[in-house]
């Protein structure tokens, strides 16, 4: 008898493993939402210097003390590159919320004369805020995870309206623009094809980074090492999905056109003395490989109060794909430990 009960314990070792690591049945309740009928999607209203245009987001999960709001990256990106967090967050029974800023994919996209005037971090920060208002997130459950350009708006939020964060997520992205192009010019591009450097830049400056051979030259040279450490052909078909839709005119207008730096409206952004000033518990996550200097992201999280870091060994921009394990295992790790306080 006790042999048959030993046996039995064992096979049903892998069901009782995947028992533990099921959501609570409350992840999966719809009460106090109102977006059922949709799927968890809901088209934000909000309302800008231009009048008034809708967002897309869209929920997964329940849980009251703690819903995480997805900032993807570009500018000008897509939530679809999240897509990843469907694979480790719901086990944990962690909920969270994509998000297609304004102009991006799902959301309304303004176009015509006069609406570059959207496109400035003070007005995105603004659309968060009333994105946060509209899902009734407050400091009891309310993160918001920034990746990239998320992270500049992260900061940016958390800077102003750090009064309703109950945490703060800063992925792949550092705060300053100058220390990002810096790192760029004199880490990064020394360690690139002298030759093929050259000819990036003679494109960057003649104006036709539109021509096929500019990306050709950086996927190989610089995205496949620094962006997502994989051959181009095995990236994840949520990244390419999301880089098919991105909205090139905003990302040039904010970015630049140059994909070794930024430039345009962001290429003067600096928060880096302002960012001890951000109290709430905060993860900042950096790749070893990554566009963004790792050793600069390490000080960061010493800046912060109640920072700590996440360094994915193995990662670069995109490491929760590069270095996925890493990534969730510290993120999961991280959002559990401020659930309930």
């Amino acid at each position: 008898m006790n042999k048959l009960a030993a046996l039995l314990a064992v096979l049903l070792l892998p069901f009782a493993a995947a028992a533990q690591s099921a959501p609570p049945a409350s992840y999966y309740s719809h009460v106090g939402h109102d977006d059922v009928l949709s799927g968890g999607v809901k088209m934000v209203p909000i309302t800008t210097p231009l009048g008034k245009f809708r967002v897309w987001t869209k929920r997964v999960g329940n849980n009251p003390k703690l819903a995480v709001l997805l900032l993807h990256g570009g500018p000008g990106m897509t939530h679809e590159y999240f897509e990843a967090f469907d694979s480790y967050l719901p086990a944990a029974g962690i909920e969270y919320i994509y998000y297609d800023q304004l102009g991006s994919a799902y959301s309304d996209q303004p176009k015509g004369p006069g609406t570059d005037a959207l496109w400035t971090t003070d007005r995105f920060v603004e659309e968060v805020e009333q994105v946060r208002r509209a899902l009734h997130l407050d400091r009891n459950n309310f993160c918001l995870l920034g990746h990239s350009w998320g992270g500049i708006l992260a900061m940016e939020y958390a800077l102003k309206y750090q009064q309703h964060l109950k945490c703060l997520v800063i992925s792949n992205m550092v705060d300053s623009i100058p220390e990002y192009n810096d790192y760029a010019k004199h880490v990064l591009e020394p360690a690139m094809d002298p030759k093929e450097l050259a000819e990036v830049k003679a494109m960057e400056a003649g104006h036709r980074t539109d021509d096929p051979r500019y990306m050709q030259i950086l996927m190989r040279m610089h995205y496949e090492k620094h962006v997502l450490r994989m051959p181009a052909d095995q990236w994840p078909e949520p990244v390419l999905r999301s880089m098919s839709h991105v909205n090139e005119h905003i990302y040039t207008l904010m970015q630049g056109p140059s994909e070794l730096g930024a430039s345009g409206v962001l290429e003067h952004w600096d928060r880096s003395r302002d960012l001890h000033t951000i109290t709430v518990p905060t993860l900042v996550i950096a790749g070893t490989y990554d566009t963004m200097n790792p050793a600069y992201m390490a000080d960061m999280a010493k800046k912060l109060p109640h920072g700590q870091l996440l360094l994915c060994r193995k990662g670069s921009h995109m490491d929760m794909y590069d270095d996925q394990k890493t990534y969730f295992t510290g993120l999961v790790k991280f959002l559990k430990g401020v659930e309930n306080r």
